[in-house]
């Protein structure tokens, strides 16, 4: 029986091995359709994405542009770094991460962002922990996943809201819906959390102690493409920013519209099915230096880069809509 199950483990890690060549070599095989592969989490930020497709954006344009669907960032990652996916949304934290050597992906776009009412990121406490204020997180551990925005955006708020840098602690559990049932259980006594997931949770008793709606200069998602793709089909990846941004205009203009596309490709959790509410989303537009250098300062205080990676070699803005 061991036997069959180390067989069978085998035959699935080389299935995922074979798949990631294929899709490399597929990607940089001659003569192929100049199209674009773009990996997507299953949260409310890839909403343009699948509205530009369903409104035929990208294919009056005469451009197929397709949607890989991942399950994590690290997946996500993996397939941009193997060169099987040309773009992604993803964050600065990830860019900053793969460029630290040599310049291989670039941020073309702002996709979501936080503003007044509308958060990306709750910091929620347990059902019954008594915490309900931010100077009452001075040492609790905070469930976040480790270097990523989310601990990143627990940071800053918290710092700006005066809590001293030293009394903020926090556990990593990668895994936001093991957060999200960890959290609920009291198995940890706060967690940030991504909407709509931070809304399910409030929802099922945890208690919201602040969101991170009123500061948009830490909080927000990118779309990157890898070096080579921005090199090879410039065309396709402007053709995409364009269908992206539309698709959000859309949005803003009528989000109920598009309700079965968030059912369809988005994990909402079903206490919320009903009320979650589709958020807007931004006009075009890039991260500025000042944001970068921020996201620098924090990853170089942590150890995660040596030194600080160019603002002007991981973000450029040449492929928004005019």
């Amino acid at each position: 029986m061991t036997i069959r199950k180390t067989i069978v483990k085998s035959v699935r890690i080389t299935a995922v091995s074979i798949f990631l060549v294929v899709w490399t070599t597929l990607a940089s095989a001659p003569g192929q359709a100049a199209g674009l592969k773009i990996a997507l989490l299953p949260i409310v930020d890839s909403l343009p994405f699948y509205v530009a497709a369903a409104q035929g954006y990208f294919k009056e344009a005469g451009m197929p542009i397709t949607a890989l669907p991942v399950d994590s960032a690290l997946e996500r990652d993996q397939l941009m770094q193997a060169g099987a996916v040309d773009g992604a949304l993803n964050e600065m934290i990830a860019v900053a991460n793969v460029n630290r050597e040599t310049v291989q992906v670039k941020v073309i776009g702002v996709a979501r962002k936080a503003r007044p009412g509308v958060p990306l990121f709750r910091l929620l406490a347990a059902p019954g922990s008594g915490l309900s204020r931010p100077t009452h997180l001075a040492g609790v551990p905070i469930g976040v996943s480790a270097h990523t925005t989310s601990e990143y955006v627990t940071d800053r708020v918290l710092v700006a809201l005066g809590l001293p840098p030293q009394r903020i602690e926090k556990k990593s559990v990668p895994s936001i819906p093991e957060r999200y049932q960890r959290l609920l259980q009291g198995q940890i006594r706060a967690a940030t959390l991504p909407d709509p997931l931070a809304l399910s949770a409030i929802r099922a008793g945890a208690i919201e102690v602040v969101n991170d709606s009123s500061f948009s200069r830490y909080s927000f998602s990118v779309l990157s493409f890898t070096d080579r793709a921005l090199g090879e089909k410039a065309d396709a990846v402007r053709i995409f920013l364009a269908g992206w941004y539309r698709a959000a205009a859309d949005i803003n203009a009528d989000s109920e519209a598009f309700r079965p596309l968030v059912m369809k490709h988005i994990r909402v959790p079903g206490n919320i099915g009903n009320t979650f509410r589709v958020p807007p989303f931004p006009k075009a537009g890039v991260p500025d230096a000042g944001q970068w250098a921020d996201v620098m300062d924090w990853m170089t205080a942590r150890g995660l880069i040596d030194k600080p990676v160019s603002y002007e070699g991981s973000v450029t803005d040449a492929y928004l809509p005019r």
